[in-house]
């Protein structure tokens, strides 16, 4: 249970979690198949185990954990272009009258309900961990849509859920940028060998930098030159390694083998304790990761708007 991805939210400091009922809110909006004229679901899952009888909460030391899947129907727009102009031209062929927009509108929609019995249906399960004693929600994403959506089912469900995307202080850019000039970088962290080198200019080009010295004189010419850094991948602690973006999107996302190692020791034999093992340590690890991570890019900016719906 490692997540891959992170994207990172803050609870507001007076908000107060009531994690006795956080069970029955999720079984509010369950997870269930597409209809046949839907063309997406959504709603919560068990995070561990299958089956009606699985919690859709996972509690274990204090850390929560939940799940949420969508499920939407494969309908590819070519198909529906291609049979949309078909029935066009069969129309204009019999009838000899163009057909104009509105009535196109009406025959694509009529052609989607028509396919969306037929269209094979696809899953996607996202995971969000909660630590209510530090105030963060950690979504095992790198899209901004996909949190989003789980945010504000989630809030669907509990009637308020008030979050903002973590920010910090400074642009997160310049301290990047500075990072690869200094050629070091605090708090533990330590520079990798990806970055993403943007020139500002109207015109100016994107170098991707891939198993590359960060510190070599080449990367310090395109420095030198005026571009900055906008992606970067680093280390923190031996425990982390990552790659992260100057709106704090996390990828790449993977814990040292000694912290996975410490896992599979500390589980035991049985997958449940496997998996609580793995939960806790990841969680105990981001309790001191995050704050460690704010506060050497400028620390965290606590003056922003909060959502009610996940987004500031």
């Amino acid at each position: 249970m490692f997540f891959r991805n992170l994207l990172m939210y803050r609870l507001l400091a007076d908000f107060r979690l009531d994690v006795e009922a956080l069970p029955t809110a999720l079984a509010e909006k369950p997870a269930r198949p597409c209809g046949s004229q839907e063309l997406s679901t959504y709603g919560f899952v068990a995070p561990l185990g299958k089956g009606e009888e699985a919690p859709l909460l996972h509690a274990c030391q204090g850390f929560l954990l939940i799940a949420a899947r969508q499920e939407e129907r494969m309908l590819p727009g070519s198909v529906v272009r291609d049979a949309l102009q078909e029935k066009i031209e069969a129309i204009e062929a019999e009838q000899m009258r163009k057909v104009y927009k509105k009535e196109r509108e009406q025959l694509k929609d009529e052609i989607v309900q028509e396919f969306l019995p037929r269209a094979f249906t696809r899953r996607k399960q996202i995971f969000a961990a909660i630590d209510p004693q530090a105030g963060l929600v950690l979504v095992n994403t790198s899209s901004h849509r996909q949190a989003e959506d789980l945010l504000s089912t989630l809030r669907e469900v509990l009637g308020s859920l008030p979050v903002r995307p973590l920010n910090v202080k400074h642009d997160p850019r310049r301290a990047f940028t500075q990072w690869v000039k200094d050629r070091s970088v605090s708090h533990g962290l330590h520079l990798r060998d990806r970055a993403v080198l943007i020139d500002p200019h109207e015109d100016g080009g994107k170098i991707a930098a891939t198993r590359q010295d960060l510190s070599s004189d080449e990367i310090q010419n395109h420095l030198a030159a005026g571009k900055f850094v906008t992606t970067l991948s680093l280390a923190w602690e031996d425990k982390l390694s990552f790659v992260i973006d100057h709106k704090l999107t996390i990828h790449r996302l993977t814990f040292d083998d000694l912290l996975q190692e410490q896992a599979e020791q500390d589980g035991g034999d049985d997958s449940n304790g496997q998996f609580d093992a793995s939960f806790v340590l990841m969680m105990l690890t981001f309790r001191e990761f995050v704050p460690a991570l704010l506060e050497a890019l400028g620390g965290e900016e606590i003056s922003g708007t909060v959502s009610e719906g996940g987004e500031a």
